[in-house]
């Protein structure tokens, strides 16, 4: 049986807070072998806070408009002045903008794929005059549903813990062990509320959620191909897919179209019910792999909560019936592979692995002697090359040490000061150079003469506030914390207008969920040089949606102080504007309850551009190396805990999606359009090299 899962996370220890050094170059090795397309390509980096890319909400992406928001970097791309279109902007040379609500997306028609042969891979358009790839869509649709699910793990949370307080109350705790000995109360708790209350599939609630809000990216079956789910795709769990409508049912190995689709014109010389998927994960002994060629046993008679083996007899209806028919017309028939995966939070990840077809059929009696139905299944030819097999889960493998990392120019750019080294490699240059020019500092910065406010009250919770629903952190968020917990290791449910965490004076630990921007790094990663666009940021771990990446650091400064200075690593704090919706900004959920309990000069009117910004030209962190894209896997949070004043907010970076083990981390700039003038006056235009499907060509 297929089990869904649990929110997991990396655990990492807190280091002390070395003195901020320049990272040392290594001696750079003889350059080896190119990897290959390791990196997405990226476009220059800007000033602004990009528009966001909100996971938990859908809507079509709007032009960038307003002020763009964040950092600037410029790399070695050419800027091309053109003549200016319309008046100056005032004040500084960019804009910021805030992207707003996501609004839940319309529901796709389904349109079959022919059964005579394979259709292309990841169709450019979804067919529906929305102007989004099918790319965007699929990743819009696990964005929503990863924040269901999160929403969900919160909720079964907060059960068990009132379930847990309830037995508490009831006596529980006068319960004896069979030694004689008391059992410990939270322990004797734990073991009564999974006895009398089963736990929720949080992962199922999702599903139900996405299906009554019309939210499934393809809710008729179809057979073929489906537009943007490419050969090699990976999903963490069955109930992705059944969001995304490859394969429909959290549970069952075939998915099949029954006798509703008999009717249908564009069916009529078809036989049903007719497969149109099947998932290979292991539960039947009798299957055999040989990777391009499948002898898939059919459905029933499977002791599926027990040691998987075959408890009875098979019998030709429903999915057996499916295969078979499938054989008679021809279809293709998608096939997924699941395979033990310690980098998946569900300890399994699935793999699509193209299109096959039914070319025999036999009855047998099988390894213990049952009746079941046998299907011998080909890959069809001209699909992209496999990346599973048999036996393993195959593809690019992240490093396991850093000396091995081919081009390696420096083993740590972080001189020490991170929970993790951060190599860096350059397989670009001749001869190779180390990122350079600025010192390495994990911690903001404080210009002389910026005063940061004093520390406010904080919770009285003991131990982790999770566990403690009248929490002060809890309820300056709105009532619920923003993260869920697991082994200690938070995950932000939802991009929010700003996120309360635990500060200085807070009673409750240092491992509490509600400090999870406080951690420090928790991934491997890579800086590395890209073809085009400079330096980049690489992951060698899987990285979930919600998980915290690194706050921006660097010199924070006013800024007026930078105004007509070429700086291409500032990223302004505009939280407030955003919150107030100024200039073009749109406001994030949360921004009107939390406005009024903000420091009271954030009541008055804000001025329209922001009031400070983190300058990482000289001094940062690899945060001033993560590059554009106009589908980021990353988004911006904004954060406070040891004071109210927005106007000076923590800025962190959060991943948007799940995030594969040597995928680059990329964040949206949200530049508008024209919104750089160059001092003759006349807007200047960068192009955009992110490579995304839905690229708006143009960086501003």
């Amino acid at each position: 049986m297929i089990k869904m899962d649990s929110v997991a996370v990396m655990e990492a220890k807190p280091v002390p807070d070395p003195p901020f050094i320049d990272a040392t170059p290594l001696q750079p090795p003889p350059p080896p072998a190119p990897l290959a397309a390791l990196a997405l390509r990226r476009s220059a980096r800007c000033l602004n806070r990009p528009t966001r890319p909100s996971y938990a909400e859908q809507e079509p992406p709007k032009q960038p408009s307003g002020r763009g928001r964040g950092k600037r970097k410029k790399d070695e791309e050419t800027l091309e002045p053109t003549a200016a279109q319309g008046a100056k902007s005032p004040g500084r040379k960019a804009s910021k903008v805030e992207a707003g609500e996501r609004k839940p997306m319309p529901v796709i028609a389904a349109v079959p794929v022919s059964c005579a042969g394979v259709a292309p891979a990841a169709a450019e358009d979804d067919g529906m005059g929305t102007g989004k790839s099918a790319k965007l869509r699929v990743k819009e649709t696990l964005r929503a549903f990863n924040s269901h699910y999160l929403h969900f793990v919160q909720e079964e949370q907060k059960r068990a813990q009132a379930a847990l307080q309830e037995i508490e109350a009831k006596g529980g705790l006068k319960r004896q062990t069979k030694g004689g000995k008391k059992k410990g109360g939270k322990q004797e708790a734990e073991g009564e509320e999974k006895e009398k209350r089963p736990s929720k599939r949080p992962d199922l609630k999702a599903i139900t959620k996405m299906q009554e809000t019309n939210a499934v990216l393809y809710p008729e079956k179809r057979i073929g191909q489906l537009p943007g789910v490419d050969v090699g795709d990976q999903f963490y769990s069955r109930a992705e897919m059944v969001v995304l409508g490859i394969h429909s049912h959290w549970l069952n190995g075939i998915d099949y179209m029954g006798m509703k689709y008999q009717g249908k014109k564009e069916y009529e010389n078809l036989t049903f019910p007719l497969a149109t998927c099947i998932v290979m994960s292991g539960i039947y002994e009798d299957d055999l792999d040989k990777a391009d060629e499948i002898i898939y046993t059919g459905q029933g008679g499977n002791d599926l909560l027990g040691n998987h083996r075959q408890i009875g007899s098979q019998q030709l209806k429903r999915g057996n019936l499916a295969l078979k028919n499938s054989r008679d017309n021809g279809n293709p028939i998608r096939v997924i592979r699941g395979h033990v995966s310690k980098n998946s939070y569900t300890g399994k990840v699935y793999t699509y692995d193209g299109l096959y077809k039914v070319v025999d059929d036999w009855v047998q009696n099988g390894v213990q002697g049952h009746v079941v139905f046998k299907y011998k299944l080909k890959r069809l030819e001209g699909q992209p090359s496999l990346t599973t097999s048999e036996v393993r889960f195959t593809r690019a493998e992240a490093p396991t040490t850093i000396s091995e990392l081919p081009g390696l120019v420096c083993d740590d750019v972080s001189g020490g000061q991170e929970n993790l080294p951060i190599p860096a490699t350059n397989l670009v240059d001749d001869p190779p150079v180390p990122p350079s020019g600025f010192t390495y500092l994990k911690s903001l910065k404080i210009t002389k003469g910026i005063k940061m406010p004093s520390n406010i009250i904080g919770c009285d919770c003991e131990g982790d506030c999770a566990s403690n629903k009248n929490c002060s952190c809890a309820q300056r968020n709105g009532s619920d914390l923003p993260y869920v917990s697991y082994k200690n290791i938070g995950r932000l449910v939802e991009p929010k207008a700003i996120v309360f965490e635990c500060g200085a004076n807070c009673s409750c630990n240092h491992n509490c969920v509600n400090r999870t921007s406080q951690q420090g790094l928790q991934y491997r990663l890579e800086v590395f040089k890209t073809a085009s666009k400079g330096w980049g940021v690489r992951t060698w771990d899987t990285i979930l949606p919600g998980a915290p990446i690194c706050e921006y650091t660097g010199v924070l400064r006013r800024t007026e102080d930078l105004d007509g200075l070429q700086n291409n690593y500032c990223f302004d704090i505009d939280c407030l504007q955003t919150m107030k919706g100024l200039d073009g900004r749109e406001k994030r959920a949360g921004s009107e309850m939390h406005l009024p309990n903000l420091h009271p000069d954030n009541d008055s009117e804000a001025p329209p551009a922001p009031e400070y910004c983190i300058d990482a030209s000289s001094i940062g962190n690899f945060a001033r190396f993560i590059n554009h894209s106009c589908q980021p896997n990353l988004f911006v949070q904004c954060v406070l805990s040891s004071h109210n004043d927005v106007k000076l907010a923590k800025v962190m970076l959060f991943a948007a999606d799940t995030i594969l083990p040597l995928q680059e981390l990329s964040y949206d700039y949200g530049y508008r359009l024209d919104s750089v003038v160059g001092p003759d006056g006349e807007v200047v235009k960068l192009a955009c090299h992110c490579g995304a499907p839905d690229c708006r060509k143009r960086l501003y």
